[in-house]
């Protein structure tokens, strides 16, 4: 039995239903492969995956249903072909996590469908307590029991307290809180405790939400998205070979971030640099890049200062600068906590520029290239952001600010990684 095309009850009519979701994301998949990655990413992530089968799973009890685990194979074998990275079980949990906890968004119908389910029914019961007759309880609803069984053990954790229950987020987060811990209990090498910790990081992965347009200079190259994908979900990049500069890369050519022969570094550090001048030329303060009079003893130029005040009567001077999250002298520390290498670069900028601090408001612009960001990048982004706000009145500045620096790093590191193979 259907009603407004949800099946009312388990059997033939749930299955149809589900049948017909994997038709069209397969269908949707061969379609999607014909598109630029970033573009067919964005799609598959916002539009086209669990956003079609949400409905489904809110108004009938699809947890545990065999066909869920169609539905993600066909989801992760899509993902794969859209991208061109092989996963792995361990990768394809963790791109199902959402962005804020590591994952690239792409959530699995599996560990979906209960969240889902019980908290449209919570959000419902009153509603259907006062329809129904009083002799009928939905509290002792048998299959409300049975999902909340399957969630406990998908969770490791209890029911929700009662006024929470209505909230799908807070159902669902208790699940990725425990994936995640899982993904991160199961990582032995430094440079996956460190990937894993700086994934999780605030706006590591904010080129994942970026729109992919190529007017404004935000989508991304396939090249680019197959690398970005494999350096946060630590999968194969490439087959080892030797850089350029002699050192031996592995499977994931990390190398590249940090090999000191790639040009391609400096061409990152200039990109990002630009648009966080322009950016606060945009706020209508002047600015310049690389100061030549600032510090006339030593010949110390920062990257760049604004010609008016920026705040306490001084002009604001800044200084961009990408520490490798993978390299040697940051591996130990950043594999203990997130954005250890992002301080420890923050520190050296601060005591380089320390002169200026008679005369300027000095700020490093620290962003490490597994995506972590210092708190001092942080905030002035942010300050950025609003005083753009408040020339333009558009309240989303600050996110596509970052957004903007966030794909700059992406498209640096990309052109990093091509640059340890050999042309001849």
């Amino acid at each position: 039995m259907m009603l407004l095309g949800a099946p009312a009850i388990k059997g033939k009519a749930k299955d149809t239903a589900i049948k017909q979701k994997i038709e069209e994301l397969d269908r949707a998949v061969q379609r999607l492969s014909l598109l630029r990655a970033h573009d067919a990413l964005s799609l598959l992530k916002n539009s086209l995956a669990m956003t079609k089968l949400l409905y489904l799973a809110r108004t009938a009890d699809c947890s545990g249903n065999q066909l869920l685990d169609e539905f993600d194979n066909k989801l992760q074998t899509g993902l794969s072909k859209v991208l061109n990275v092989d996963l792995n079980d361990d990768e394809w949990l963790q791109a199902s996590l959402p962005v804020r906890n590591g994952g690239l968004g792409i959530r699995s119908a599996q560990t979906l469908a209960p969240p889902a389910f019980l908290a449209s029914v919570a959000s419902t019961l009153t509603l259907q307590q006062s329809i129904l007759p009083d002799r009928f309880s939905l509290l002792e609803d048998s299959s409300v029991t049975s999902v909340e069984t399957k969630w406990s053990f998908l969770s490791g954790s209890g029911l929700q307290a009662s006024e929470e229950q209505q909230v799908q987020k807070i159902w669902h987060k208790s699940m990725t809180e425990h994936h995640q811990a899982l993904i991160t209990s199961r990582a032995v090498h430094a440079t996956d405790k460190a990937r894993l910790l700086a994934a999780g990081s605030p706006h590591s992965g904010d080129w994942l939400h970026a729109p992919p347009i190529a007017s404004v200079d935000l989508r991304l190259s396939d090249e680019a998205v197959r690398v970005a994908v494999a350096h946060r979900l630590g999968c194969k990049a490439c087959e080892p070979h030797c850089c350029l500069c002699g050192i031996a890369v592995d499977a994931r050519g990390l190398h590249s971030l940090s090999c000191r022969r790639s040009g391609p570094r400096h061409q990152r550090h200039h990109y990002m640099n630009d648009i966080l001048c322009k950016a606060i030329k945009r706020a209508q303060i002047p600015a310049i890049k690389e100061p030549t009079s600032l510090l006339q003893q030593d010949g110390k130029r920062p990257d760049g200062t604004t010609l008016l005040p920026w705040a306490r009567g001084k002009p604001m001077a800044w200084d961009v600068t990408v520490p490798d999250t993978y390299a040697e002298s940051h591996i130990s520390n950043t594999a203990r906590e997130a954005g250890a290498a992002a301080n420890r670069a923050s520190a050296s900028k601060t005591a380089k520029y320390g002169a200026l601090s008679v005369s300027h408001i000095f700020v490093p612009v620290e962003i490490e290239t597994a995506g972590t960001w210092g708190q001092s990048a942080i905030e002035l982004v942010q300050e950025i952001g609003k005083r753009i706000t408040t020339v333009t009145e558009d309240t989303r500045e600050t996110m596509f600010l970052f957004q903007r620096l966030s794909i700059a790093l992406q498209k640096g590191s990309a052109i990093a990684f091509q640059s340890t193979f050999q042309t001849e």
